[in-house]
């Protein structure tokens, strides 16, 4: 494909391997923030490149996986009900919830459908004026315009049928819990670049200089993690704790200003949980005061229902980096794409359905012979 080759030139990236294992002289252990750099490093095996000492940590950067169980279990109790048009992106009806699924429930009946865009359900609630249609609105800062831009033309169309379930989370949050942690072992970022697209990384500054941590603002691409694997150790070996941009044919320091005006208009910060996780402070978006009246969760009075995660299920360990996929028991067994116990085994961006995909089997002291 045109423009894309070039950032997967074997050639180059075996330069970059070498330039890497002339840089390293020690140990450094770095975290990829985002699912999507989770699928390229483990499907292209570039964590297997890497020089003997450079370790990948895969972060929580998959959408998917952090969004609440309880999110699941709202949004399916909405769903059930016969006057309501439940609306997702496709990634989300195969998760699962404590006891199903979107994709069993519509299965049985309820009106599930996958849209596009937020603005797609926006058009249903037009065309179905006696139905409530609602939208699963999950997602990083990424995302967090869009549905933004949904409520603001519903609002003006004035739409009384129309919501959103809202679960954004935000980015730099996350990485200030997982660097405060006392189990943290991450030495260096390589920060998401949809993200960054949006928000720019002048909220990264701040982490850099506050915990003494490189930032690398990094793309999708075999080419772009590897480049933004180097700078980041160039960083920690010579003692500099900065935020760069290695993808600069995207992303831009201050970001977009007209999506960050849409997010601070619609929405406000919040306390949210993350899924396996535990609540982290100030790290998600809820619905503003003067938009309220679109919040799926106060009007179907769903926001307390609450949920527990299945007992075999380490998501939280798998999106914190504490453990990977092949340290899982379940792994491949009572776990795998088809019958997931977490979001990690189903999700696109998922760290679990990354390992199985590239046929990573199981760490053999979680099971005899490491079977998949």
């Amino acid at each position: 494909m045109k423009y894309l080759d070039e950032y997967r030139d074997p050639d180059l990236a075996r330069a970059l391997l070498r330039e890497l294992r002339a840089v390293a002289t020690r140990p450094w252990t770095l975290m990829e923030v985002c699912g999507g750099q989770t699928h390229t490093i483990v499907r292209q095996g570039i964590d297997e490149l890497l020089p003997a000492g450079i370790r990948m940590i895969h972060g929580p950067g998959c959408p998917v996986c952090v969004t609440p169980l309880e999110t699941l279990d709202r949004a399916m109790a909405i769903a059930a009900r016969p006057d309501t048009i439940l609306t997702s992106f496709g990634d989300m009806l195969r998760v699962p919830g404590s006891h199903t699924d979107l994709l069993s429930l519509k299965a049985r009946g309820a009106d599930v459908r996958v849209v596009y865009s937020p603005m797609d359900a926006v058009r249903l609630a037009q065309q179905h004026p006696d139905r409530q249609v609602v939208f699963l609105a999950v997602g990083f800062e990424t995302t967090a315009p869009a549905n933004a831009m949904a409520v603001l033309h519903a609002h003006t169309l004035g739409l009384a049928n129309f919501s959103l379930l809202v679960s954004h989370v935000l980015v730099p949050p996350a990485m200030t819990a997982i660097l405060e942690s006392a189990a943290c072992e991450v030495q260096a970022f390589l920060a998401a670049g949809h993200v960054c697209t949006v928000m720019g990384w002048t909220q990264y500054e701040p982490l850099a200089a506050t915990y003494h941590v490189p930032i690398v603002v990094t793309g999708f691409e075999p080419l772009d993690l590897l480049e933004g694997i180097l700078m980041a150790v160039r960083q920690l070996e010579t003692g500099r704790f900065e935020v760069e941009n290695q993808y600069a044919r995207a992303v831009h320091r201050t970001g977009n200003g007209a999506a960050q005006e849409a997010i601070q208009r619609v929405f406000r910060i919040t306390d949210r949980p993350w899924r396996g996780i535990g609540t982290i402070e100030a790290s998600g978006l809820v619905l503003a005061d003067d938009y309220a009246a679109f919040d799926a969760e106060i009007r179907f009075d769903v926001g307390r229902l609450s949920a527990v995660e299945h007992p075999d299920c380490i998501a939280g360990e798998i999106l914190t980096g504490t453990k990977t996929p092949t340290d899982c028991a379940a792994y491949g067994k009572a776990c795998t794409p088809r019958s997931p116990l977490g979001a990690p085994m189903v999700s696109s961006e998922g760290t679990c359905a990354a390992y199985y995909t590239a046929g990573r089997t199981r760490n053999p002291a979680t099971t005899a012979g490491g079977a998949r």
